[in-house]
């Protein structure tokens, strides 16, 4: 019986041959020059001009926010389908999250749902690439500009993924990135803060490394923070670039043999890829409808017992003991329930080998 977990990353010789570099030449801190070097070549990437490195994703969610001047008594519309360092970043700053439901095909933010959260403390707009696929972003855009608002993409899944062609990240006033163990590309623990906006760029960079005054070090007029990333961190998250197409032509291709090999089990609703995304499959989530022979869980569990890791969705965000008491979190938010009570995803790891999908597959054929 094999034993394969949801997730296993690869890192590549590169990133082997800088780590070691970084670790010879004793640059194992927060400067060096990996850190200038991957900021640089993931903001080419991402196609923008300016990344700001930071210590991991959520991080990198309140510094875009403080940046633009979100705080206290501002509120900022968030997905209620996502992971909870969206919302916790809201808070971080003072202002309060306003939760609004997914649409049930791509689980990203239901777009047609968001022009009514918007109030006049509104300050801005934090969409979620969820799962690798990118927002209908046009509209989020359009009424960013009709209200005056930001636009903050929360591109943590989403590492090459594209909307139109442009890639996630990109199309925002500010774009974050996460570079945990389980990301297309990962820095162990990391993030970034990409933005065309030179001013903005100055800005963060400075707010995340202490707000030390431009006319002397270790003179501060304002409240900074310490998310620098370490040289350490930057050589693998280099190292890691150099193979990025790879790595996203491997994520396609595994999302294709599941398509493959899973398309005939009716009770199991595979991913949908709108006409306009390139979605990157970051976790290849699946819904277990409510004909399936089993549970949810009941069904995890079987899995299990072969040797096959899965994961459940996100809970919604609302119903996060943390946040009752937020007044969106009082509201209803049916699509973001049925995703937590039947989604799940399988394994999805750079490592999955062709014999391991297989292995995957048969036993939920015979699950099943």
């Amino acid at each position: 019986m094999m034993t394969i977990p949801v997730n296993e990353p690869v890192i590549t010789p590169e990133a082997k041959k800088y780590v070691n570099d970084a670790l010879d030449t004793g640059w194992i801190s927060s400067a060096g020059k990996y850190i200038g070097e991957f900021e640089k070549a993931f903001a080419s990437y991402a196609g923008v001009q300016n990344g700001i490195a930071t210590m991991n994703g959520t991080a990198a969610l309140h510094l875009a926010l403080v940046t633009v001047g979100v705080g206290h008594g501002d509120e900022v519309i968030v997905p209620n389908f996502t992971m909870i360092a969206t919302a916790a970043a809201v808070l971080y700053t003072g202002a309060t999250p306003v939760f609004v439901d997914a649409e049930p095909e791509t689980f990203n933010i239901d777009v047609k749902k968001i022009e009514g959260k918007i109030t006049k403390k509104t300050k801005a707009i934090m969409p979620v690439h969820i799962y690798g696929h990118s927002c209908d972003m046009d509209p989020i855009l359009a009424l960013a500009e009709k209200h005056d608002l930001f636009v903050i993409e929360d591109a943590a899944e989403a590492h090459g993924a594209t909307y139109k062609g442009k890639k996630c990240g990109s199309m925002g006033d500010m774009g974050c990135f996460s570079f945990y163990g389980n990301k297309i590309v990962t820095t162990g623990e990391g993030g970034m803060v990409v933005t065309d906006d030179a001013a903005l760029a100055g800005r963060a960079r400075s707010l995340a490394d202490l707000a030390h005054s431009v006319k002397k070090r270790f003179w501060h007029e304002e409240l900074g923070f310490n998310y620098r990333m370490t040289n350490l961190q930057a050589a693998v998250g280099l190292g890691q670039m150099q193979q990025i197409d790879k790595f996203v032509a491997k994520k396609k291709w595994m999302a294709a043999e599941y398509e493959k090999r899973l398309k005939d089990v009716k009770e199991l609703r595979l991913p949908i890829t709108k006409p306009y995304a390139e979605n990157v499959y970051w976790m290849y989530g699946v819904l277990v409808e409510k004909d399936f022979p089993m549970s949810k869980d009941a069904f995890r569990a079987a899995l299990k017992e072969k040797g096959v890791d899965t994961r459940d969705f996100f809970y919604s965000t609302a119903s996060q003991p943390l946040l009752k008491h937020l007044p969106s979190a009082k509201e209803k938010f049916p699509v973001s329930d049925m995703l937590a009570e039947h989604g799940m995803y399988l394994p999805s790891g750079l490592a999955l080998t062709e014999k391991q999908i297989a292995y995957v597959c048969d036993t939920i054929l015979s699950v099943a």
